[in-house]
């Protein structure tokens, strides 16, 4: 039996990497976000910003990754995978920023189910910018209600996560999924 999916999604700095690394510490398997890979890899190459020069290309590299993430998920032997973030994240930034995105892109969305979707809402007290987060708090706001209308538009049921500490955010996702 494949495992459940479960993503942690939201904006920029809402918490998503700080809950998923506490769910690691609590035993549990989790799938890492690859932006920053992807991001850091580029500045390997020479190129800024990724997404913000070649947002397409920045795209598709997270879609290969992020569908690596799922099939992988699949596999494992575990009751439940953790992912920070999931596929359709790539569709909302894509929407942010007003590009257009090939059909393959959607139908990946449709066609690679997630079981749970948590999300956290932008949080001013906790958020940061660094090097490979660009956005402004009023940027991931922005990017919030995207990643909301994405999501929801591929049917999912949203979860909320409450602003709270890291642990009481962890317990709240565990207590929701009985684990």
């Amino acid at each position: 039996m494949s495992p459940k999916k479960i993503v942690i999604t939201g904006g920029p700095g809402t918490g998503k990497s700080s809950i998923i690394n506490h769910l690691k510490h609590r035993g549990f398997l989790c799938y890492d976000e690859i932006s920053r890979e992807v991001t850091l890899q580029a500045r390997k190459d020479g190129i800024e910003q990724l997404f913000l020069t070649e947002p397409l290309l920045f795209s598709e590299k997270l879609l290969e990754g992020r569908l690596k993430q799922y099939n992988d998920a699949s596999k494992e032997t575990t009751s439940a995978v953790f992912l920070d973030r999931g596929i359709p994240d790539i569709l909302a930034y894509m929407d942010y920023i007003g590009d257009n995105y090939p059909q393959y892109f959607s139908d990946a969305s449709q066609n690679n189910r997630y079981n749970y979707v948590f999300v956290l809402a932008p949080w001013q007290e906790i958020f940061t910018s660094d090097s490979e987060r660009y956005e402004s708090f009023e940027q991931a706001i922005e990017i919030h209600h995207h990643l909301l209308k994405t999501y929801m538009r591929f049917g999912y049921q949203l979860i909320d996560v409450p602003f709270e500490t890291i642990e009481k955010r962890t317990d709240f996702i565990l207590e929701v999924l009985n684990l």
